[in-house]
Order: C-alpha cells, then sequence, then structure tokens
C-alpha cells in the first residue's frame, strides 16, 4: 500500500495536534482573532470564563463578592485540537470552540454584522452530558453616567425542559417559582411595586448546574424565552461568569461556597423568637415588653431597638431622654437571658455633628459635579447623606464610631438598615466609580466591613447582623437577611413563599420576614369572610381591621419554619398578645413549638456551614425526578424531614398540598401515614400549619426553655419509620467560633427501619446510652 508524503504530513500533523497539547490547566488565555478568552478554575465542579475584546480586561480580577484566592485548576487539564480547546476535570469538561473559518462577507454584513469576534463554548457535567451551551455574547457601546461604556451579557441556549432558580429576592410571584418565561431585573430595587428586590447574581438550573454572573451594575435575566437564556449588564468591559455542576444541591452550594464564601452558623439566639417593632419609643417600654414574655413564660431571645433613638440621624447617639441608661437595660436584657440588636443608619443630615467632618473628607455619596447627595426629593425623603461604603476610609470611620458610640453601651449586634442603598446610586457616584456601574455592591462591601470589625473586636462572640439587601458572598458576613418594608396584607403573605424560596435558592440561607408585614396597619379591612380569630379584644391595635389577628396568626405559623423567626412592623403593638386572647393563644404555641425545634433547626445550620446548602429550600432540590415540583413555589423543605405549605388566604380551613413521589408522608399533626406523589386535601384549622414529615426521618425535640441562653436537653427523638434514616445531631456553645475548629458534638443518630431500633454512635456517650429510651416512633 503506498502512502503519499502529504497524507503522511498531515497524519503526523494531526497527531501532534492531539498528542503534544495535553497540559495541567493552569489560567489559560485564548486568542479567538478579536476576541480574548480566559480560562481558570476554583475546584473540579467550577470553571470561571472572561471573554473580552481587550486582553487586559480578561487577565484582570474577577469582581466583588468573588474570592479570588481561591482559584484550584490542579483537577483540570487541557487539550487542543481543530475544534478548539478543551478543559477537563473529573466532574466537569469546558470545551471552547475554534474560531470558525474566515469567509467573505455577505451584502448584509454591512449593517448588521456584529463588530465581535464571535466566541461559543459548551460545558458538560461528570456524566458526559452538555449542560451549557453559550453561543454569543454581547458589548454593545454606549454612554452611562459620562463614561463610554459597554452593555455586556451572554446568550445560551435554554432547552424546553430546563426550569431557572435564584437570582436573588423578587417578589413579583404569587405562587410560581420556576423563573422560566420571566425576565427579572437584577437590581436594589427598595420601591419595587411588589416588595423589594435584591440582586445576588446566581442562577440554579433544574439541569444541575448554576452560573454566577459576575457584574454589580444592574443586570437583566432573561430565562428561557425563544429557546434562549441571557446575561445582560449595563455597564461593564468584559462577560465573566462562573459554571458550576453538580449532582446534589450540596454538590453546587459547596462549591458556590469555595467561590464566594462559607455561611457561617449564627449564635444560636438567633434562631429563637426576635421581638421587634417601628418602633420602642423608649427603654421602658423595651424593658416592659421583655419582662412580659418572662411573666408570661413565652419563650424570647432577642429584643429590637429601631430606627429614631438617636437624636438626629447621623448623630451616632442615644437620646438620654429617652434611653437614660442602655447599659444598664442591656444588662437587664442579659439576666432575663435576652440579647438585644439595635438599628444603625448610614444616613447622615446636615445638621448632624459629623456630617462637616464627612463631608470634608469625601466620605459620601456624589453628584456628577463632585457635591454631596442629600435625601431624595422624588420620595419626599429629604434628609440624610449616604455614607460611602466603597470607601475603604470610610469604612473605617463608620465601623470605629458604631462601636464607640452604640456597641459600646452592652448591645449585642448590629441592624444595618437602609442597605440597598435607598439613596439610588444611578447617576451618582462612589470612590470607586459610578453608582451605574456598582449598583449593586453597597450592602455587599457595607455589611463585610462592620462584620470584620465586630469580629477583630470580640473575637470569641460571632457576629449577628441584620440586614435587607445582599449580593454575591453576603452569606459569608454572619447577617440574617429578611425581605424588607413589605405590607400587611394576605397578598404579600403568598409572595413571601417563592420570593423567599428563590433567595435561598441564591445562596442566602438564612432568610425571613417581618412577621405580620412593616407597613402601616390600616384600621379597616376589606376582607368578607368572617375572622377565624376573634378581634374585639384587639381595637387597641387594630381597629377595625378584623381579619388581622388571622393573618398575623396565619404568618407567625408560617415563620415557625422559617430559618429566623421574627416579629416586627409599623404597629401601635406588636407582641403577641396584642391581637386578641384567641391569636395569642396560637401564638404562644407556635413559639414554644420554635424552641422545641431549635435542636433540629441547629443541626442543619452545621450542615449548611459545612455544604453551604440552603435548609429551607424549594422541593425541586430533594426531589428532582418529580416533574410536579418543577414551578410549585407555595410549600417547600424544611430541613431534610419537613414539608411546610402555609396558609396564605383569608378564612382557609383546608388546603390542597402536594406529597413529592418517592416516599410516603405523615401528617405532622394526626400522625396519618399517606404515599406520596400526590395532592391531598389537608385540613387546617386556625391553629394548624399543614405540615408533613417524610418516612424515614428523624427529628430531635428539645425540652421547653425561655430562651437559648439556658442549657437544652433532647425530650424526645421522633422517628417516622418508613426506610432507615440518619440525622447529624448537633450542638456546641452557641456564641463562640470554636465550631470552625472542630469544637462541637456531633451525635449520629441512626434507625434500623428492620429492627425498629433507634441507636447512636459518636458524640456524647452518656447521651448515646439515653437514646434509645428517647425515641419515639411515630404512626404506630
Amino acid at each position: 500500500m503506498r502512502i503519499s508524503r502529504t497524507a503522511l504530513l498531515g497524519l503526523a500533523l494531526s497527531l501532534a495536534a492531539t498528542m503534544a497539547t495535553v497540559d495541567a490547566a493552569e489560567r489559560v488565555t485564548l486568542d479567538r482573532h478579536g476576541a480574548w478568552v480566559s480560562v481558570e478554575a476554583y475546584g473540579p465542579n467550577v470553571v470561571h470564563v472572561t471573554i473580552a475584546a481587550d486582553k487586559a480586561q480578561v487577565l484582570a480580577a474577577p469582581g466583588y463578592g468573588i474570592l479570588a484566592d481561591h482559584v484550584d485548576d490542579s483537577a483540570f487539564q487541557q487539550t487542543r485540537d481543530a475544534s478548539g480547546n478543551t478543559f477537563a476535570s473529573p466532574a466537569l469538561t469546558l470545551h471552547v470552540d475554534a474560531p470558525p473559518p474566515p469567509r467573505a462577507p455577505a451584502i448584509t454584513d454591512r449593517y448588521f454584522a456584529p463588530q465581535l469576534a464571535p466566541v461559543s463554548l459548551q460545558v458538560k457535567n461528570a456524566s458526559g452530558a452538555t449542560v451549557v451551551d453559550m453561543t454569543g455574547w454581547e458589548m454593545s457601546p454606549h454612554e452611562v453616567a459620562g463614561e463610554a461604556t459597554y452593555q455586556v451579557g451572554a446568550t445560551f441556549k435554554a432547552p424546553a425542559d430546563e426550569h431557572y432558580y435564584g437570582m436573588g429576592q423578587n417578589q413579583g410571584s404569587l405562587g410560581p417559582l420556576d423563573l422560566r418565561g420571566r425576565v427579572i431585573d437584577c437590581k436594589h430595587w427598595y420601591d419595587a411595586p411588589s416588595g423589594e428586590t435584591v440582586c445576588v447574581p446566581f442562577m440554579v438550573s433544574s439541569k444541575g448546574y448554576g452560573i454566577i454572573w459576575d457584574n454589580p451594575s444592574e443586570t437583566r435575566f432573561v430565562a428561557g424565552i425563544n429557546g434562549h437564556t441571557r446575561f445582560q449588564s449595563k455597564v461593564g468591559e468584559r462577560v465573566s461568569f462562573f459554571v458550576i455542576t453538580g449532582g446534589t444541591p450540596e454538590q453546587i452550594y459547596s462549591a458556590y461556597a469555595r467561590v464566594t464564601g462559607k455561611t457561617p452558623i449564627p449564635p444560636k439566639a438567633a434562631f429563637g423568637l426576635i421581638q421587634s417593632k417601628a418602633r420602642y419609643s423608649s427603654q421602658a417600654e423595651i424593658l416592659r415588653v421583655a419582662r412580659t414574655y418572662r411573666e408570661k413564660n413565652y419563650p424570647l431571645d432577642v429584643m429590637v431597638q429601631d430606627w429614631f433613638y438617636w437624636t438626629r440621624m447621623g448623630q451616632m447617639d442615644i437620646n438620654p431622654a429617652e434611653f437614660p441608661d442602655p447599659d444598664g437595660m442591656n444588662r437587664e436584657l442579659h439576666a432575663m437571658g435576652m440579647k438585644s440588636i439595635v438599628s444603625i443608619w448610614p444616613r447622615f443630615e446636615r445638621s448632624g455633628r459629623y456630617f462637616k467632618e464627612l463631608d470634608a473628607k469625601g466620605y459620601f455619596l456624589k453628584d456628577k459635579d463632585g457635591k454631596t447627595v442629600d435625601g431624595l426629593p422624588f420620595r419626599s425623603d429629604r434628609a440624610g447623606a449616604l455614607l460611602d461604603a466603597t470607601n475603604p476610609a470610610a469604612r473605617q470611620w463608620f465601623w470605629t464610631h458604631v462601636r464607640d458610640n452604640i456597641l459600646s453601651h452592652g448591645y449585642d449586634y448590629p441592624w444595618l438598615d437602609e442597605t440597598e442603598p435607598d439613596l439610588v446610586p444611578d447617576g451618582y457616584f462612589f470612590s470607586i466609580g459610578s453608582g451605574d456601574r456598582y449598583h449593586n455592591v453597597y450592602p455587599l462591601l457595607h455589611v463585610e466591613s462592620v462584620a470584620k470589625g465586630m469580629r477583630a473586636w470580640k473575637p470569641d462572640e460571632r457576629v449577628l447582623i441584620l440586614s435587607r439587601a445582599a449580593y454575591l458572598g453576603s452569606q459569608r458576613t454572619g447577617a440574617l437577611f429578611w425581605s424588607s418594608d413589605i405590607d400587611p396584607s394576605w397578598e404579600a403573605l403568598r409572595r413571601q413563599i417563592p420570593t423567599g424560596l428563590n433567595m435561598t435558592a441564591s445562596g442566602i440561607a438564612y432568610w425571613g420576614n417581618d412577621i405580620g408585614g412593616w407597613q402601616w396597619l390600616p384600621q379597616t379591612t376589606s376582607a368578607t369572610k368572617k375572622p377565624l380569630l376573634d378581634p374585639s379584644d384587639a381595637r387597641d391595635t387594630v381597629g377595625q381591621n378584623n381579619d388581622y389577628p388571622e393573618l398575623l396568626t396565619r404568618w407567625f405559623e408560617y415563620g415557625t419554619f422559617l430559618p429566623t423567626l421574627r416579629i416586627h412592623g409599623s404597629r401601635k403593638h406588636t407582641e403577641i398578645w396584642a391581637f386578641g386572647h384567641e391569636a395569642e393563644a396560637v401564638m404562644a404555641k407556635y413559639d414554644r413549638l420554635r424552641y422545641r425545634l431549635i435542636p433540629y433547626i441547629y443541626s442543619l445550620a452545621k450542615k449548611t456551614y459545612d455544604t453551604g446548602a440552603p435548609f429551607m429550600r424549594p422541593l425541586w432540590m430533594d426531589f428532582p425526578n418529580d416533574p410536579n415540583v418543577a414551578d410549585l413555589g407555595t410549600q417547600y423543605m424544611f430541613g431534610p424531614a419537613f414539608l411546610v405549605a402555609p396558609i396564605t388566604a383569608q378564612g382557609q380551613t383546608e388546603k390542597d398540598v402536594y406529597l413529592p413521589a418517592g416516599s410516603d408522608w405523615y401528617n405532622f399533626w394526626t400522625n396519618e401515614k399517606l404515599a406520596g406523589g400526590r395532592w391531598v386535601k389537608v385540613a387546617a384549622p386556625i391553629d394548624r400549619i399543614p405540615v408533613f414529615v417524610r418516612a424515614g426521618s428523624i427529628v430531635p425535640l428539645g425540652s421547653d426553655v425561655q430562651s437559648t441562653v439556658s442549657k437544652q436537653s433532647i425530650a424526645e427523638i421522633r422517628v417516622y419509620p418508613g426506610s432507615d434514616a440518619e440525622f447529624a445531631l448537633y450542638d456546641d456553645d452557641g456564641t463562640s467560633y470554636a465550631y470552625q475548629k472542630g469544637q462541637g458534638t456531633t451525635t449520629a443518630l441512626h434507625w434500623d427501619n428492620a429492627s425498629q431500633s433507634l441507636r447512636a454512635t459518636g458524640g456524647d456517650a452518656a447521651f448515646g446510652k439515653k437514646v434509645a429510651g428517647l425515641a419515639r416512633v411515630m404512626g404506630k
């Protein structure tokens, strides 16, 4: 057989191209003839892709929220051939297509051809299935805030059976969860019509991957419309995103934690009842409420001191007329086993003692002429310049004054309000650049600086901060997030459930809401059904809003199964005894239930710290093979055991609940066992929220305590049989960071369904001997 010299040469070149280009994959920059593509890894299942027309842009570090020192390319190898460049690890394969061959321009190219060199790429998961197919990218020139810049974006194929979740807090849905078919404006927007939006640009797909979009400007997410999914950001000079693959939520969220930071365990007090009001007007009122909780034997962990305890906004002081002895107040709260939270704003009015100093130092948000922006006339919000938290010196100034002027009086934790910022940054300027370019980054920088200050000030005490806004990485600050100043209405309550599930899917595990709604309470109602609770002895609070005690009670029942339980609102009273005796009895019942659940919840917090995965989560995370849960945003899992279906309609006493396929379920209240994979009609009298427990679950319940300061023993361990079960029961001192050094107790509980026996391994040996006696097998 004769082979031509040309054929032999071609074969040799082909082998060389295939065999000689296998490299260990460190950061690689690819030339695509007018476009540059950078690829680096953050572990075996995460790749960071950057695309730009300017090589310097693809070589720049990732943006805010990303932990750039967590780059880890060790699992990847690169190969090159005629089709392009491939980066492969055991968990993920990224292929960047070679540039298309040159062609003669068509007649329409003169008018419509893109100016950018084409870039396309695909990502496969560990099984070899293509999960991401990027078909194009965008850099469209325009001017923003006087700056020549670009709208940047990327387009991906959207299979017809793909579902999308996350992207922060968006309160537009009354029930559906899937973002597919929606256009999400990912931006901090306090005045959004259905409730504040918060941008956390992390999307998770039902196909087993997530995309972190690395751009803090206002971003539009187009989810599966006309066969495509797009990210488009208002300001930028490059496209930058991370792709995470994983077969389970834990694999995806642990990788997200590598990129943006771990979620710490909050102090145990965060899991008890937090009592707040807008506002407690005096020290005497705060102490009166706290004492009443103790007199009534209703558990309570935290009292909150909200705004206008100061003499002027930005005075950074405590009004002695209303709070003559804050040190003594906090000592008394501590003696009752309670902690305190105090609201602190980053806004300063001109008549305050610090305005001139901060203005002279350039520590405020500026307009285009370099003048300090003061107030929001379009909202009749007329006073207050915003601290420029993008300025490290301004952040340090703020922290030292927070510490010395306020927290030093014995307050345990700060509430950093106004972190959107409310002073809309678009058209204005931070020290790092235009507010348009950095629209969403403020809450991360502001909250994290205080968190770091607190950690340095009291290194043995866990940080806890209330914050109503977030960004990539905000979960690492020790903050508890909530859905801002929502209405006290049934509609607002309905919106909370899908809102919270997409927020936790965005990597923000500790999310809640103002139980009862924050806005002013109308003193009348338009409800037509007879209230399920008697409002006649609550007139001082509700006026003629006859169904509000029912609404608040239903909301409190829902809050019992949230990561944090905080009652709040702009009402004359917010305490659980202020809405009539019937409402009080039901809320007191759930308050005690919440505390009995703390051993279970606290163990889930440890798992979130270990894996990054939220423990309040949409059903699709635990039942990915059940198509009926893909868009179900009216119920959720609370840890591995509980399915929760809140009541969100006035006068409702029964509800249709879907029990996912693949498991049997027990009614938490009646112990009735039901098969999954179907809808069931569930009785829901006013004192009962529909809750089911998955068969094959272990639920430890604690003894009755008045606060988490008290040592809580395990009173019983409920077992819901049906399959073998495991539960990692975790405990520690509840306040320090010793858990980060492995100092805590984990007792592995094992249920053998065949022998119907419960045993314990590890942990406290003395407790292990008691486990069998504490077991209570349900359904028998």
